[in-house]
């Protein structure tokens, strides 16, 4: 079964990276979901925090172009009604994001949202970039990340790097970045993470 049929793969920690499986949703599905922002042209890092040891577990970017995508590289969220390509999940609508980011800030973790705007042509670079990195084996989620950052304009001084604190310290160090940080008090439970999913975008 592939992952993101229905949040069936357990990732390496709650909220950690899971397989990197190639995973083509039908074009009708995508079609569907697709949704346009009106919000400006933004890139947004999500980084996943372990609170006990700082250590960061996932990377994440959401990425405001031509549509709104999530660029997901061997991650552990999924549901039915979202389609995925490759890493890719589409239909990121405002309900989506709150969902994802619900899923990973847990009483043991903290999911660390950072935005900045950027360009049209940018963001689109961005989207095109995304469309065709994954799939993403487990574990080079934030190698992932940081080698899209660095083939565009303003973001080449990212470097690469493993670990997801060590790129969202730098992402945050750009300017104009704006950092919001989710604290969930929920328990650590994956079964109560994907009933709490499936309550959010069913209920």
């Amino acid at each position: 079964m592939q992952r993101r049929v229905f949040l069936m793969a357990a990732p390496l920690a709650l909220a950690g990276c899971g397989n990197g499986e190639a995973v083509w949703a039908p074009d009708a599905m995508v079609e569907r979901a697709r949704y346009r922002h009106d919000g400006p042209t933004a890139l947004t890092l999500y980084t996943v925090n372990n609170l006990g040891t700082g250590n960061g577990a996932h990377s994440a970017l959401l990425i405001n172009a031509s549509e709104r995508v999530l660029f997901d590289p061997a991650g552990s969220y999924a549901h039915p009604s979202i389609p995925e390509r490759n890493d890719v999940l589409f239909g990121m609508t405002p309900q989506v994001v709150d969902s994802y980011v619900s899923y990973h800030s847990r009483e043991s973790y903290v999911t660390v949202e950072q935005e900045i705007e950027v360009a049209p042509q940018i963001a689109e670079r961005a989207y095109r970039l995304a469309l065709v990195a994954g799939p993403v084996p487990q574990a080079y989620c934030t190698r992932a990340i940081a080698k899209l950052l660095g083939e565009l304009p303003g973001f080449e001084g990212l470097g690469t790097t493993w670990f997801p604190d060590k790129l969202m310290k730098r992402f945050g160090a750009l300017p104009g970045v704006v950092t919001t940080e989710h604290n969930e008090n929920d328990s650590d439970s994956l079964r109560d993470a994907r009933r709490a999913v499936a309550r959010a975008l069913e209920g």
